[in-house]
């Protein structure tokens, strides 16, 4: 990891991702924070100087994490089609043992709170197109994917359909497996971009 946080701030951001995940933006405060964890305001801010630290440290160690676990992951042995299952069961098998990191990752009205927090979201897209990308151009090349849509179109294409069905976990309150409609969806993305 590029950015080493201690084992406090580690903690601080795990609640701070669970405070958003269940009250957005407007809910968490270092108030919240600070009574969601059983210690003083003012021990929050020896670990972080504001909210916004707070938010940029969570995303920091979201993108180092998803870069440390995606390079792990994906064997190079693998073909174009195990990559891609392996890439997304992983960020599945992530979001279901950690859902309390999802309002962080897949809550919109984070992007309007500030530029650097817009910058770290931005971060955290481009390190999944950092994979992403060259598994579907791989897959393009031993004819394995369909030509016919260039490989942003269909980066785009994927990322926005998992966005989509985390956002529909999210709003069903984590009611149902993830990882089992993850698979769904991989397996529909497979059919669609297969050739």
């Amino acid at each position: 990891m590029t950015e080493t946080i201690t084992d406090r701030q580690f903690e601080i951001i795990q609640v701070a991702g669970k405070i958003l995940t269940e009250s957005g933006v407007s809910g968490l405060t270092i108030k919240n924070l600070a009574k969601e964890m059983g210690f003083s305001e003012a021990a929050i801010y020896r670990h972080f100087a504001s909210k916004e630290k707070i938010v940029i440290g969570l995303l920091a160690y979201l993108a180092n994490n998803m870069d440390e676990r995606y390079t792990t992951a994906l064997d190079n042995n693998l073909n174009s089609e195990e990559k891609f299952i392996i890439l997304f069961q992983n960020q599945f098998s992530f979001f279901h043992k950690n859902p309390h990191f999802v309002g962080a990752v897949f809550y919109d009205g984070l992007m309007e709170v500030s530029e650097q927090i817009n910058l770290n979201i931005l971060k955290i897209m481009k390190m999944k197109m950092k994979h992403l990308k060259p598994i579907l151009l791989e897959g393009q090349k031993t004819n394995v994917f369909t030509n016919a849509i260039p490989v942003e179109d269909l980066a785009h294409i994927v990322m926005g359909t998992m966005r989509l069905q985390m956002f529909k976990w999210r709003g069903a309150n984590f009611q149902f497996d993830i990882q089992q409609k993850g698979d769904d969806i991989i397996q529909s993305l497979l059919t669609l971009i297969k050739k």
